[in-house]
């Protein structure tokens, strides 16, 4: 079986979605299930899903399955059904997205990886199918009044900063493997608490809420199908919002509204914004918020010095990168993605990860 995602550059891509005469639904899946040939699962997905036009990223390991995709509305039937027929995939629960931009994805990729969310974990050290309870929104929501309650963002803090529940406490870190040690040291002043745990769709939650309850606390509650889940439950029922601002989101939206409230600011110049970008030089490409104005002034970039680069020819700016990789010297931004400078390639300086 092929094993190939696209043969088409980003151009041509988006002019065939712009030439499809029919509507696509974002979704989500995933769940963690011992797949025990994950080479075979994954041709075997990637061409039958390839076959009906569904795009998107599917990451495939031993330990189970976290895909972010957009299905042709005619055939969602079918691809169900195609789920179905994997004994692993079986009666899926599937998070549909807020809004349904049509280029969300451009092609399907598939890969296989060691873990479908690095965690950093052991595994084999503690019992991963010993989970929280899962809460609905309804039931989130009476619990986030429960004054024996906290509340624990689980995503990183560029997620949460343009987005999150009242009153939740929201971890610094910027990965979710350095996000569970720094949890249990929050929760170490809360022993005796209910803790709900919440992130994007479900999957952080799954892992750490068992990690959690291993470390001894009993009380564990995760918000089921994460905010997703949560911003339709509350349209569908007509409850009140308690999540304000945008649900970050890894596609190429990279955010999904839930509420008017803009919580963060533009990382160059502090106005009040929530639009996440990347950096439009490709020897940087970090990621940030940045409001209309020093959008329009820096073209798009994070700095002077990337729109600088930016203006050179092609030639040059492939050799600017290929130094600066050779010397890892290049640094957009610090560890908290606010802006700070970039340092060229003649400066001697390691690379901030």
């Amino acid at each position: 079986m092929s094993r190939r995602t696209n043969i088409y550059d980003e151009i041509t891509l988006r002019n065939q979605l712009e030439a499809e005469a029919f509507e696509r639904t974002n979704l989500s899946f995933y769940r963690y299930v011992i797949i025990e040939n994950t080479q075979e699962t994954r041709d075997r997905l990637f061409t039958q899903l390839n076959r009906i036009g569904v795009l998107g990223r599917i990451y495939i390991a031993r330990e189970g399955i976290n895909a972010q995709i957009s299905v042709p509305d005619h055939n969602l039937t079918e691809f169900i059904q195609i789920l179905d027929s994997f004994p692993e995939f079986r009666e899926m629960y599937l998070n549909f997205a807020i809004e349904n931009k049509k280029d969300a994805f451009l092609k399907l990729i598939i890969k296989i990886r060691k873990k479908i969310v690095a965690d950093g974990l052991k595994d084999d050290e503690f019992d991963v199918t010993n989970v929280g309870t899962h809460l609905t929104a309804e039931d989130f929501n009476r619990l986030l009044e429960d004054e024996n309650s906290i509340c624990i963002d689980m995503r990183n803090s560029y997620e949460s900063e343009v987005g999150h529940f009242e009153g939740a406490i929201l971890p610094e870190a910027e990965t979710f493997r350095d996000e569970l040690p720094e949890v249990l040291d929050i929760l170490e002043e809360h022993k005796d608490k209910k803790i709900l745990l919440y992130c994007t769709g479900g999957i952080r939650c799954e892992k750490a809420s068992a990690f959690i309850k291993h470390h001894g606390y009993k009380d564990v509650y995760q918000l089921r199908g994460g905010i997703i889940s949560y911003a339709q439950e509350i349209k569908e029922k007509d409850l009140p919002s308690k999540f304000l601002g945008k649900n970050f989101v890894f596609d190429e939206r990279l955010g999904e509204r839930i509420t008017d409230d803009i919580l963060a600011e533009c990382h160059i110049c502090g106005t009040k914004c929530d639009t996440h970008t990347n950096c439009k030089n490709p020897g940087c490409h970090v990621l940030m918020i940045q409001c209309p104005v020093c959008s329009e002034k820096l073209n798009g970039c994070c700095s002077d010095e990337c729109k600088t680069i930016l203006l050179l020819p092609e030639s040059t700016q492939m050799e600017i990168r290929r130094t600066a990789k050779k010397q890892k010297s290049l640094i957009p931004f610090s560890k908290s993605r606010k802006h700070k400078s970039l340092y060229l390639p003649s400066q001697d300086n390691q690379i901030n990860q």
